[in-house]
C-alpha cells in the first residue's frame, strides 16, 4: 500500500463528475486499500476517489473511535434523506477550514462493497454527514459550496495563498 496525493481546494479536478467503477477488481481493491492508507494517516474521516485525481464513484470512511472500522462504498446512491442536523464539517481537501454547514439528518444509501457484494446502509449524526460530504466529492461538490459566495471566495483565497507559501519554501 501507499499513500496518494490529496488534491487541495481551488484544484479544478475536485470539481470532476466521477463515473461508476465499472469492475471490482484487483485494482479497486488495491486503491481502497491505499485510500484508506491515505485516509488514516491524513487523518480524516471520509476520502473520495475524486480527492485523489480518481475519477471513479469510490468512498473510504471511517468514524470510529478507534479507526478500526473501514467503511467502503463503491457506486454509492443516496436512496433516502431524512431530517435535517446542522453539524461543523471539514475536508482534507481545504485543511484548517470547518464550517456548520446543514445536512440531512438520515440517510440510506445503496452500494457495492469491495467484494463486489452490492448492500445497504443506514446512518445517522455523523456517519450520514461523512456519507453525504463524501458522495458529494463524487458529484464534484465540495462543503464550501454550501455557503456563502463571500465565505467561500475567502477560502478560495486562503487556500491559494497558503499554496504559494508552500511553493516558496
Amino acid at each position: 500500500m501507499s499513500l496518494l496525493d490529496i488534491l487541495q481546494f481551488p484544484d479544478t479536478a475536485l470539481r470532476k463528475i466521477a463515473a461508476p467503477v465499472e469492475d471490482v477488481d484487483a485494482r479497486i481493491d488495491s486503491l481502497v486499500g491505499d485510500m484508506l492508507e491515505t485516509m488514516y494517516e491524513a487523518p480524516g474521516i471520509g476520502l473520495a476517489a475524486t480527492q485523489i485525481n480518481v475519477h471513479e464513484r469510490l468512498v473510504v470512511l471511517d468514524v470510529s473511535d478507534e479507526c478500526n472500522e473501514p467503511i467502503v462504498l463503491i457506486n454509492p446512491e443516496i436512496i433516502e434523506l431524512d431530517g435535517e442536523q446542522e453539524m461543523q464539517e471539514g475536508c482534507l481537501s481545504i485543511p484548517g477550514i470547518y464550517e456548520n454547514i446543514k445536512r440531512a439528518a438520515s440517510v440510506r444509501v445503496s452500494a457495492v462493497n469491495r467484494n463486489g457484494d452490492p448492500f445497504e446502509l443506514e446512518a445517522d449524526g455523523l456517519l450520514s454527514v461523512c456519507i453525504q460530504h463524501e458522495i458529494d466529492h463524487l458529484d464534484g461538490k465540495l462543503f464550501v459550496d454550501y455557503l456563502s459566495p463571500l465565505k467561500r471566495n475567502r477560502i478560495r483565497l486562503k487556500m491559494q495563498k497558503a499554496k504559494r507559501k508552500d511553493a516558496e519554501e
